[in-house]
């Protein structure tokens, strides 16, 4: 078809990616359930939900797409590993780095797992929401989810053995972790899988964990860590301690030097850079690596660590990668709805998670293999909204019959008549 169109071999990608986790489910329902589900994660419509995913897929009701995510036989932990695994066969790069950030997904009332008034980025404020912390691997060439976990606020949730039951958490396997805890695990989860990278990147939150940062030094991977400006480093003897931001005032202007730390959405992001060492030991070096805004003078500052010198460049590039996994968040969200989720449970959430993560691995194969063939200046190259607006034309595409979506029309308003009725009589008898 040209231009890196190529249905067949995206139908191929697709069904590579089914019949990678297909093993994963023991009954033939739930397995074909599955590969509906992530089908209708990647098609057109509007909300991901268990309700409009089994319209699409012909199911007479719902109750097949919620019994996969809620009482079927699988485990969703065991599939994650299947996409990390896949993606890596694929992506692989021995100099890719590990992203750890978090996302809040904004949920109403007091069930749903983790929910509590807490920082959402997601909105920019504190909101009554969930807390997922994520893992991405990002190359050269691309990036892709590859773990998650679904933060437990402390005293509202970890302390509550009431809550947790009824939130269906397992019993004796989780407790409260924090979220740089969350990170260290499943970076140390993705090494010990041998996932190949070579250095680890992630915002003040995790910068200011000196477990995490012992970790990655015993395993010799580098890391470019965010931290605030009140951190102190040693300079000089080794045993003086100052703030970043007073070391940032020492340097002469002639030591900013101006690099890209990636392509944004408005252009190349130039920033002016300065490193300063603050040891140099056998077997290691450390830097504070700073950034400077050319338009507003705002700084950033990273402690940064290797097993061998690195150029600045190298750390300007690690720095960089960060924005990666907030643009995986929008297309995640965005595309093969990442917090369309309706259920409240544990299990719920990490298999509807799980199965997005599948979906968002397809479009970040078909990307790379588009870009891998795309050589036609006059292009830019095929983006993951514009695979999915092509993979639904030409793959995706299903044909209901009108009694069909007149069924699901009727079901859904007495579903919700039904509803509204439950809640008149709730309040009735305050």
């Amino acid at each position: 078809m040209g231009h890196s169109v190529d249905p067949a071999g995206w139908r191929v990608i697709l069904d590579e990616a089914k019949a990678r986790v297909a093993g994963r489910f023991v009954r033939a329902e739930p397995r074909q359930t599955a590969g509906q589900f992530v089908e209708g994660l990647l098609s057109d419509v509007e909300r991901k939900t268990c309700w409009s995913l089994a319209e699409r897929a012909g199911h007479a009701d719902p109750q097949a797409m919620q019994r996969l995510l809620r009482t079927a036989v699988w485990d969703a932990d065991a599939v994650r590993d299947d996409v990390r695994d896949w993606l890596v066969e694929h992506l692989g790069h021995p100099d890719a780095v590990l992203v750890v950030d978090e996302t809040g997904f904004l949920k109403k009332g007091v069930c749903s797992v983790g929910v509590q008034r807490q920082y959402a980025g997601t909105a920019g404020r504190v909101e009554n929401s969930q807390v997922g912390v994520f893992l991405a691997y990002v190359t050269p060439a691309t990036r892709a989810m590859i773990d998650r976990r679904l933060y437990l606020p402390e005293t509202t949730w970890c302390d509550r053995p009431d809550r947790l039951a009824a939130a269906g958490v397992p019993e004796g396997e989780v407790w409260f972790a924090t979220k740089p805890t969350l990170a260290r695990q499943m970076i140390t989860a993705a090494l010990d899988a041998g996932v190949p990278a070579g250095w680890v990147t992630g915002d003040e939150v995790y910068g200011a964990d000196p477990g995490l940062r012992a970790d990655l030094e015993h395993r010799a991977i580098g890391y470019v860590l965010a931290v605030g400006c009140d951190r102190r480093v040693a300079v000089n003897d080794g045993r003086t301690l100052v703030r970043v931001d007073d070391l940032a005032e020492r340097i002469p202007t002639s030591q900013w030097q101006l690099h890209s730390c990636g392509p944004g959405a408005k252009g190349p992001r130039d920033y002016l850079w300065a490193w300063i060492t603050t040891a140099t030991n056998q077997g290691e070096h450390r830097w504070l690596l700073i950034r400077r805004n050319r338009t507003t003078g705002e700084l950033a500052f990273y402690l940064c660590w290797t097993p061998h010198p690195v150029p600045l460049h190298t750390l300007v590039r690690v720095a960089g990668s960060r924005w990666s996994i907030e643009e995986l968040f929008q297309t995640g969200k965005g595309q093969v709805g990442l917090d369309h989720y309706q259920v409240r449970g544990w299990t719920g959430w990490h298999r509807h998670i799980t199965l997005t993560m599948l979906a968002l691995a397809v479009l970040t194969i078909l990307a790379a293999t588009a870009q891998q063939s795309d050589a036609n200046p006059e292009l830019i190259a095929l983006t993951v909204p514009e695979i999915r607006r092509l993979l639904n034309v030409f793959v995706l595409a299903v044909s209901l019959p009108p009694a069909h979506t007149l069924r699901w029309s009727i079901w859904r308003r007495t579903s919700q008549a039904r509803a509204r009725r439950s809640h008149y009589q709730h309040r009735q008898a305050k």
